[in-house]
């Protein structure tokens, strides 16, 4: 797959670990800054993330910030883009499983480097199931969502 990842100045410590993880799984990345630790806002690179996505530049996007809630927050507002705040393997798999979440929102403040490996890792290798025979519920729900999307 082709991944964007992405971080604000307080996501910026773990990015090269998560850069490191998805390509250690085979994936193409692309890194769309920051590139240091110098103070910048969250928005900015989560619409970075949202446009490689909608135009189809990547097929899933990783954005970091200190505690993953503004950079999700603010990912959520582009049409299209399903952000989820996950510090944990299940959520990180269940989101895509269930919920076909494209944007892996992480705080660097609040993992640490192994616990972000793992939760790349669980993100990554996980496909949205809603198609599968006796999986329909979950692609009848992802649909009732994106009718809200739709109609606000």
């Amino acid at each position: 797959m082709k991944i964007a990842v992405a971080c604000d100045h307080a996501g910026f410590p773990l990015k090269s670990t998560v850069i490191e993880m998805a390509c250690l799984l085979g994936h193409e990345v692309t890194d769309l800054g920051t590139d240091s630790a110098e103070t910048v806002d969250y928005p900015d690179f989560a619409e970075k993330i949202g446009r490689a996505l909608l135009s189809g530049q990547v097929d899933r996007g990783i954005l970091l910030c200190g505690s993953g809630v503004g950079a999700s927050i603010a990912a959520n507002k582009m049409h299209g883009i399903y952000a989820g705040v996950c510090h944990d393997t299940y959520s990180a798999h269940q989101a895509v499983e269930h919920d076909d979440m494209n944007v892996l929102c992480i705080g660097s403040r609040v993992i640490g480097p192994e616990p972000a490996r793992e939760i790349v890792q669980a993100y990554l290798g996980a496909r949205f199931v809603g198609n599968d025979p006796g999986q329909e519920r979950h692609k009848r729900r992802v649909a009732k969502v994106r009718k809200l999307e739709q109609e606000s």
